[in-house]
């Protein structure tokens, strides 16, 4: 695996619409870009749902050329039910893919790109808001 950010959904989905600051930024890394399975997961729903999957597909087919793919292992899933505990023990509950996005940057020690508020509930969690 190379580089050190790791991006979420809603920073691919700005990346594909064409936002010129996110467009910049990633034009900026040296790195290859990493994505935790449930983004991509999130990213094939979203295009199945669309009203042209066929267009969408060819988009995260070209992304994925640039991009790593980081799956879930043992270490993935602990992660996860730490972060889950934490963040149940606040009554701080987030999304589910949410918290396997998070897990995935704390087990890789990656900076998380995203827009998402709900993020800053989970302690020692290296984070990019945008």
């Amino acid at each position: 695996m190379t580089g050190s950010n790791l991006l979420d959904t809603n920073i691919v989905i700005e990346l594909f619409k064409g936002n010129s600051t996110i467009t910049e930024f990633l034009e900026t890394l040296e790195e290859e870009i990493n994505i935790p399975f449930a983004v991509l997961g999130e990213l094939y729903l979203g295009s199945y749902r669309s009203a042209n999957p066929k267009k969408h597909i060819k988009q995260i087919n070209s992304f994925l050329e640039r991009c790593n793919v980081l799956i879930a292992d043992d270490e993935t899933a602990n992660h996860n039910a730490l972060i889950k505990t934490a963040l149940l023990q606040k009554g701080k509950p987030i999304p589910e893919n949410d918290m396997w996005i998070a897990a995935v940057s704390k087990q890789f020690d990656l900076k998380l790109h995203t827009k998402d508020k709900h993020f800053k509930e989970i302690d020692n969690l290296n984070l990019q808001s945008w």
